[in-house]
């Protein structure tokens, strides 16, 4: 039995007045999904509970069949874990984007989609600036900082770690107490902040000061780098600081093969899902074109994975399209990305599983994005199964209203991946 998951990132919206009411799945054209859909069953699966932050991380590992409640300790170690990142029991993991933030509002969560070059350049800067602060105190035994968050021995304790484009990482390794953060530390996604003020959503609680201190330095840091003087001049917006979120230690989680006897490959342009994958015990196939936006190589993803079925139980193909078009309020490109999803990917992997004999395919995203508010919610997203011993519901069509129709429905999201995995 071959398997395929197909994961339309955040493609889970509401109605549209712009669309006469009707969501973006309802009005992109997708006839493999809704074929997916005709042949199998529809339904719903909440993947995100209420008390956790509702991000791709607690909902990606909800839908490939781990309990967030369990495993889930943050979305920063999972990237670390997909750069093959070794971190210590003591270490702690922190996701770094470069942001504009403009009359305290945050204008791009992307520095406007700052290349890994300029970003590296910028957070060189920064590791430098750092490790110049620690010397100096050190030379002079005391400083205004000397017992504060950033003493030498703290500063000492970060690395920048340069990941692509605006997303890396800030790594804490304890140099000689330990880290002052606990679950109880607080941070918000800067994509959750889009076109708001970030007044009221700086870190909080344990070691926030440490996190504060950093993004405040960087700003003044990078108030006159030369790659923000040379990004305005070029008419794009500047990376003016870090924003520090999303921190945790890397999370023991049970090998899938393990779990359910399957093995399995992720396809995917992000490191959060290359992290799961490497995390679970999933090989990962990096495609070239893949670039984890609305412009990736739709076709070469789904090349890919037509190629990897027969070598795997389970392929996955992760698309972050979607959402990304959310986060930018782009109902257009929302559309479109979903109907490249049908045409390039869905479509060719569910004719070579026919080919293969015996087979499952599931469609689902991961969590709800609303164009309206640009950010990722709460909320239960519309899957749809088919394949081998899956008895048609009669539905005809893959959307929003379909699986809110359904008496199918996973109330703790990571019930569905046994469910779509019995024989």
């Amino acid at each position: 039995m071959k398997y395929a998951i197909i994961i339309p990132d955040g493609c889970a919206d509401e109605p549209q007045e712009s669309l006469g009411g009707r969501t973006p799945m309802q009005v992109a054209k997708t006839p493999a999904m809704d074929e997916v859909a005709a042949r199998g069953v529809v339904g719903r699966a909440n993947h995100v509970p209420a008390h956790l932050p509702a991000g791709s991380d607690v909902a990606n590992l909800s839908l490939l069949g781990y309990d967030p409640n369990v495993y889930f300790t943050g979305r920063a170690p999972l990237e670390a874990a997909a750069q093959g990142i070794q971190l210590a029991a003591e270490d702690w993991a922190v996701r770094c984007n470069l942001v504009t933030v403009e009359d305290q509002v945050m204008r791009s969560f992307t520095a406007g989609h700052i290349s890994s070059e300029e970003a590296a350049e910028l957070l060189e800067a920064l590791q430098a600036d750092l490790a110049a602060s620690a010397q100096q105190e050190a030379n002079d035994g005391a400083g205004p900082q000397a017992g504060g968050a950033l003493a030498p021995a703290v500063c000492r304790s970060l690395e920048f770690v340069p990941g692509v484009s605006y997303r890396n990482l800030l790594l804490f390794r304890p140099q000689q107490a330990a880290a002052p953060f606990s679950a109880e530390t607080r941070s918000t996604p800067p994509h959750d902040l889009t076109d708001k003020s970030v007044a009221e959503d700086f870190p909080r609680g344990p070691g926030s000061d440490l996190l504060t201190d950093v993004m405040g330095r960087s700003q003044e840091l990078f108030a006159d780098h030369r790659v923000n003087r040379a990004r305005r001049s070029a008419g794009k917006p500047p990376a003016t600081n870090v924003w520090l979120w999303g921190l945790g230690k890397t999370p023991q989680l049970t090998p899938f093969q393990e779990l359910y006897g399957k093995t399995g490959k992720m396809i995917t342009a992000v490191d959060l899902l290359r992290g799961l994958a490497a995390l679970i015990g999933w090989d990962r196939i990096e495609v070239p074109g893949a670039t984890g936006y609305t412009d990736t190589d739709y076709g070469a993803k789904g090349r890919y994975a037509v190629a990897a079925i027969p070598t795997t139980d389970v392929i996955c193909v992760h698309v972050e399209a979607t959402d990304e078009a959310s986060h930018e309020g782009d109902v257009a490109a929302k559309i479109k990305a979903l109907e490249e999803i049908d045409t390039h990917i869905v479509r060719p992997v569910c004719e070579a599983l026919q080919q293969q004999g015996d087979y499952r395919i599931l469609v689902s995203p991961d969590h709800p994005t609303p164009v309206r508010t640009k950010t990722h919610s709460h909320g239960a997203v519309p899957f749809c199964i088919a394949g081998r011993g899956i008895e048609a519901d009669g539905n005809s069509s893959y959307d929003e209203p379909t699986a809110d129709a359904s008496e199918l429905a996973f109330a703790a999201g990571a019930q569905l991946m046994p469910y779509f995995l019995q024989a």
